[in-house]
């Protein structure tokens, strides 16, 4: 019989690169944070502050600075739901799951506010770029219970109507700001 040759095909890995926009804002984060204890999520949080999510291009330059595998950067940002890998709408809209606020009727709402934004179930960001919706796990509002967070300000006891309410006061900034 004769040898048999193996041939093993070379793999060219494509790492996602961050557009221009994105190198300073992620090099801040890591040369702000990249000597403290537990530097990872201080860095993720930076950069999501800064740049609305944690796109993919800035986990190799993370994982490299920490030492770290771009793999272990990754399940970090695809563990905990506060990260986004895409970038939001212009609005975000925050729904509590929690017990007390699923009690005081959080699915409900959560239901009337996809059909208002024409979103699906699975669905997190209407079609025109103009809102995410993220369901979180307690707002820590407890007591007034259903809250939700609509660019960053909290609300509770939120009626469907309150709602409409809180949606037509974003479509009237972005009039304004037009």
């Amino acid at each position: 019989m004769g040898k048999r040759s193996r041939h093993i095909e070379s793999v060219t890995e494509v790492v996602p690169q961050l557009d221009a926009e994105q190198v300073m804002p992620v090099e801040v984060a890591i040369a702000r944070h990249r000597g403290r204890p537990g530097a990872l999520l201080p860095i993720l949080h930076a950069v999501q502050d800064a740049l609305g999510h944690v796109p993919e291009g800035a986990v190799a330059p993370i994982a490299a600075a920490l030492n770290m595998t771009r793999a272990d950067v990754h399940g970090v940002v695809s563990f905990y739901h506060h990260f986004r890998s895409a970038p939001p709408g212009r609005h975000v809209l925050q729904l509590c799951r929690a017990e007390a606020c699923q009690s005081m009727g959080a699915r409900g709402l959560e239901a009337h506010a996809r059909a208002q934004l024409g979103l699906s179930p699975d669905a997190h960001h209407t079609a025109d770029g103009r809102f995410t919706v993220e369901p979180v796990y307690c707002l820590g509002n407890c007591a007034l219970s259903p809250a939700l967070l609509l660019d960053g300000q909290l609300h509770g006891r939120v009626t469907p109507a309150r709602l409409d309410a809180l949606l037509a006061e974003c479509a009237g900034r972005e009039e304004q700001a037009a």
